[in-house]
């Protein structure tokens, strides 16, 4: 059976980039999702095997990719979340990572970070 994903980011092009890299290894993009409440409740609806998350968006709702991150292992603590972001400073990937985000990507990033980030996770 194919794991599925769920790829969260604001900006179409990055999605549909991710999009290309999972299916080359064989996942189902089961959905996406383009601001922080819509992906909780995509996660909550789809139930994913993992989660490509990028944390700076357009705050709606007060919630950003962060408290996406918190909501999301409030609802499952054993969520697959990889963070996928163009900010890296340190204090942010700490904070991600405690919120129970298992690894960190820098943007840009080649597809083979990607690659074996998830193949880390299965």
């Amino acid at each position: 059976m194919r794991r599925r994903a769920l790829i969260v980011d604001d900006a179409l092009f990055m999605r549909n980039y991710i999009k290309g890299i999972l299916e080359r290894i064989d996942f189902e993009v089961c959905g996406e999702a383009s601001s922080a409440p819509e992906a909780v409740e995509k996660y909550k609806e789809l139930k994913p095997d993992l989660v490509t998350m990028d944390i700076i968006m357009p705050q709606i709702e007060n919630l950003d990719g962060v408290g996406a991150v918190k909501e999301i292992i409030n609802v499952d603590p054993k969520a697959n979340i990889i963070v996928i972001s163009a900010v890296g400073e340190e204090p942010v990937v700490k904070e991600v990572l405690a919120c129970g985000a298992k690894t960190f990507l820098v943007k840009p990033f080649k597809p083979d970070r990607l690659i074996d980030a998830v193949h880390s996770l299965f």
